[in-house]
């Protein structure tokens, strides 16, 4: 049996047996006007984190959402678009497919706002995604791209990156690890599939993302999500998994790579009332400015005492410098 088709009995028996337990975090729940979320769908939020971010959903966009889980996150997608088929939900799994499609209808009876037809479900593959090319603005994946082996992972960018619109956005939300595994880690197929021992370093993850061609990278949060501990999992030593929140925006890519925004912010604090580096960028005198890694290095090669450059928090929340 591939890790796959693990992966495939693991979601179906979470969708005929829901556990709360499988992989949520605890996340608090979008409290937004007038929008009420089943329990059942709570229970079912099989993810690490949260794809939806209003300021990626403004004018109404075609959001594409794979792994549809519960439909917790598919319901909050609809909130915003409002539109007949605006939100496009896929999976692998016809168990999870059924018990998504019941879950809408209890959030219909609760949302008054909400009607069915707002989310289109599919039956699909994330290796294989049945869209057109260009035909969506945002695409979003919770806790699914963590699990694919290599290739697989390569493959599944590639098709969220086929189905993207010029400059829409890939919101995704993944379990990330920065110290090495070891292979019969790796290689076990219910880890992998519960959303552990597929966790990648944070650099991996990125370049996962740019090799493809996604010319904008926006780290968002980082947030702690499990332990790997000697007394219950094949390892020498404590492992600390963290969630991530990742956008990766359909830009051109930059004749000098990608750029990649995770939290850094560079203030100026000379004598002038601004620096302007000729390149793009004005620090005026005092105020931070969020600044993409390949500025940070730019701005550090100047050898100035008057610019202060922070540290990586791998939180971005937009205003940035490219």
């Amino acid at each position: 049996m591939s890790y796959l088709d693990t992966t495939h009995d693991v979601y179906k028996e979470a969708a005929l047996t829901p556990n709360v337990g499988l992989c949520c975090t605890t996340n608090p729940v979008w409290e937004l006007p007038g929008l009420k979320i089943p329990t059942i769908m709570q229970e079912m939020n099989y993810g690490c984190g949260s794809t939806v971010h209003p300021r990626d959903l403004a004018h109404q966009p075609k959001i594409l959402y794979v792994g549809v889980g519960g439909g917790m996150e598919l319901l909050q997608f609809a909130y915003f678009s409002r539109q007949k088929g605006g939100v496009i939900g896929i999976d692998v799994v016809d168990e999870m497919l059924e018990a998504s499609k019941k879950n809408f209808v209890a959030a219909q009876a609760m949302n008054p706002w909400f009607q069915s037809d707002f989310v289109t479900l599919k039956k699909g593959d994330a290796l294989n995604l049945p869209l057109a090319d260009q035909s969506v603005d945002v695409a979003a994946q919770n806790c699914l791209f963590n699990i694919f082996k290599d290739q697989d992972l390569k493959k599944a960018v590639e098709e969220m990156y086929r189905v993207l619109k010029p400059h829409g956005r890939l919101v995704m939300s993944d379990p990330t690890c920065e110290q090495p595994m070891s292979q019969n880690l790796r290689n076990d197929a219910r880890l992998r599939a519960l959303c552990l021992s597929g966790s990648l370093p944070i650099a991996t993850y990125v370049k996962a993302l740019t090799d493809v061609g996604f010319g904008t990278i926006e780290i968002r949060a980082r947030k702690p999500y499990r332990i790997l501990d000697p007394a219950h999992y094949e390892t020498d030593e404590l492992l600390y998994i963290e969630s991530i929140e990742v956008a990766a925006i359909k830009d051109p890519m930059p004749e000098d790579g990608p750029c990649i925004f995770t939290g850094k912010a560079a203030i100026y604090y000379g004598l002038e009332d601004y620096f302007d580096d000729k390149k793009g960028h004005i620090l005026v005198q005092n105020q931070p400015l969020a600044i993409c890694d390949k500025t940070a290095a730019a701005l550090e090669e100047l050898n100035r005492n008057d610019i202060f450059i922070s540290p990586s928090t791998f939180h971005y929340d937009g205003g940035g410098c490219c």
